[in-house]
């Protein structure tokens, strides 16, 4: 560990770049191996979330502070500005399908997957479940590659079945959102994403999205599982794991960076709602990795 911040990609390797609207990349893992041989570190997309897929091999696979070592078949489905990573040995490959934000918001509806947060799936390599999530992103992978005529419908659909199966494979069964509360609830999760530091109030979420208080607190409830108070201070708290976790930065330099006056009531903060200290939960995980 030796940065000072987590890099955002466009894709991993390259630096982010302004998406097309409605933005699809499809491509495997070992299409990158040049790149990364076998050892991706934590990495974040600032505009476009991923499934990925995996077709062969074993490895260890990262989001944000938890991890898996796995064996294929194996997926995951990670938003944006979520932190993750992985370890791969020989032979090891994904699909690794890339969708804007706007693109996902525009699919969520039709999606059994709830898109605000990171799922990982393994196990069970016989279910049927695999078969069709296998069939379905070979599905996905041909159709971006041939690039016939009316892939621009053809593949959001798919990506949306793709999405489905993986929440039948992932812990937790489906939730059940209304595309509506899902588009306010991802929408707030962008503003939040971009002013967690600032302190805003939630009057200032409210009316930057058009809501009302009662609208904005059902949506963030249900899609995202608490109250808008609570959906800020789990970002604040994660950006502050995300820092302690994959950077050199000082507890006092963090608590200032994610919006805390006071490093020592930051301090008390992270200590109630984690169960230790920022330094003392920072060297456990360390050396679990």
């Amino acid at each position: 560990m030796s940065q000072n911040s987590i890099p955002d990609f466009f894709v991993y390797g390259e630096p982010v770049r302004p998406l097309d609207v409605g933005f699809l990349h499809v491509e495997t893992v070992l299409a990158r191996s040049n790149i990364h041989r076998g050892e991706v570190a934590a990495h974040k997309h600032p505009q476009m979330g991923q499934i990925t897929y995996w077709t062969s091999g074993s490895g260890t696979y990262r989001i944000e502070d938890r991890s898996w070592d796995f064996s294929a078949p194996a997926v995951s489905f990670v938003p944006s500005n979520v932190v993750h990573g992985f370890s791969i040995g020989p032979g090891t490959d994904a699909i690794v399908v890339s969708v804007a934000d706007d693109a996902l918001a525009a699919i969520a509806g039709h999606s059994l997957l709830p898109l605000d947060r990171p799922v990982f799936a393994d196990g069970l390599p016989h279910h049927a479940a695999w078969k069709r999530l296998a069939a379905v992103l070979e599905m996905i992978a041909a159709e971006y590659a041939e690039a016939q005529a009316g892939n621009d419908k053809v593949l959001p659909a798919l990506i949306a079945v793709a999405l489905s199966h993986i929440a039948r494979l992932g812990p937790g069964g489906t939730i059940s959102t209304t595309s509506s509360e899902a588009s306010l609830a991802l929408g707030l999760r962008r503003l939040v994403d971009l002013h967690f530091r600032d302190n805003w109030p939630v009057d200032r979420y409210v009316e930057t999205l058009a809501t009302t208080p009662h609208l904005l607190d059902k949506a963030a409830r249900v899609v995202l599982g608490s109250g808008v108070k609570r959906v800020v201070s789990e970002r604040r708290l994660l950006e502050a794991k995300r820092l302690l976790l994959f950077t050199v930065r000082t507890v006092e330099d963090i608590a200032y960076e994610i919006g805390f006056d006071d490093p020592a009531y930051f301090s008390r903060v992270f200590r109630e709602r984690v169960g230790e200290a920022p330094a003392a939960w920072r060297r456990k995980q360390l050396r679990g990795h």
